[in-house]
């Protein structure tokens, strides 16, 4: 039985690219296999892609190129991934639609809240491309608002390389102790860096939970989904 009816997950333009440049086929064809494994499961999912895979505005900016200009390359790049994700899911059976936040009717739907819910309860994988379709926003903050329009129960985190949160930097501090459960005050109060200040604020105002997990191993997604305990649950009352 899953522990929840609709979910948003959040995945990094990293996972996308393996660890380098591009889009690497086999890292995405085993994203795509864990997440038609919470189709199957009877779960209704959303995914909101990063693109630091390929750009990252934050970072073109400090070499000198335009901050807006910069930001939308890496919505583009947000497309290219919600592109390859979605191909890979059609190829195991998965009705996928792409939305995205700048039109380009030719590959994608427009942005549609009530329309993406519709997808949902049909089945459909729904993937959230472009960010926000404006500069100076994150894909933290992206996940969340599409979480909250779209109705979801919980907003999934997939890491790479950590496996919760820490109380402080696990790969720098050896004393670092991971904690199994947290509240939005908590996590504030010990400044602890789960996501961007305003996605964060977003999910505290809303009441939003949220779960921090490691992509490894493999089938970590769909154990989240049926509410086995790993990984860091972040909540209003945790």
């Amino acid at each position: 039985m899953a522990a929840y009816r609709r979910v948003l997950l959040k995945l990094s333009g990293e996972v996308f690219g393996g660890g380098s440049v591009g889009v690497d086929p086999d890292v995405v064809g085993k994203v795509a296999e864990e997440i038609a494994a919470v189709v199957e499961a009877g779960v209704q999912i959303a995914v909101v892609t990063g693109g630091g895979n390929f750009f990252r505005g934050a970072e073109l900016q400090q070499r000198g190129m335009d901050r807006v200009r910069a930001d939308y390359m890496g919505m583009l790049g947000i497309v290219m991934n919600c592109l390859a994700l979605q191909d890979f899911l059609e190829k195991l059976g998965v009705d996928t639609r792409v939305q995205t936040a700048i039109t380009m009717g030719q590959v994608a739907e427009p942005y549609i809240p009530r329309r993406a819910i519709r997808h949902m309860e049909k089945g459909r994988v729904v993937i959230f491309g472009a960010g926000m379709g404006m500069p100076f926003f994150s894909t933290d903050t992206v996940a969340v608002q599409r979480a909250l329009e779209s109705k979801c129960d919980v907003v999934l985190v997939a890491k790479n390389g950590v496996d919760g949160v820490y109380t402080a930097d696990p790969r720098t501090d050896p004393t670092a102790v991971k904690l199994d459960s947290v509240s939005y005050d908590e996590a504030i109060t010990q400044g602890l860096r789960i996501m961007d200040q305003t996605a964060f604020a977003l999910c505290g105002e809303n009441k939003l939970p949220m779960v921090v997990f490691g992509m490894e191993p493999e089938g970590n997604i769909l154990r989240v989904v049926r509410g086995e305990r790993i990984g860091t649950l972040v909540s209003a009352d945790a």
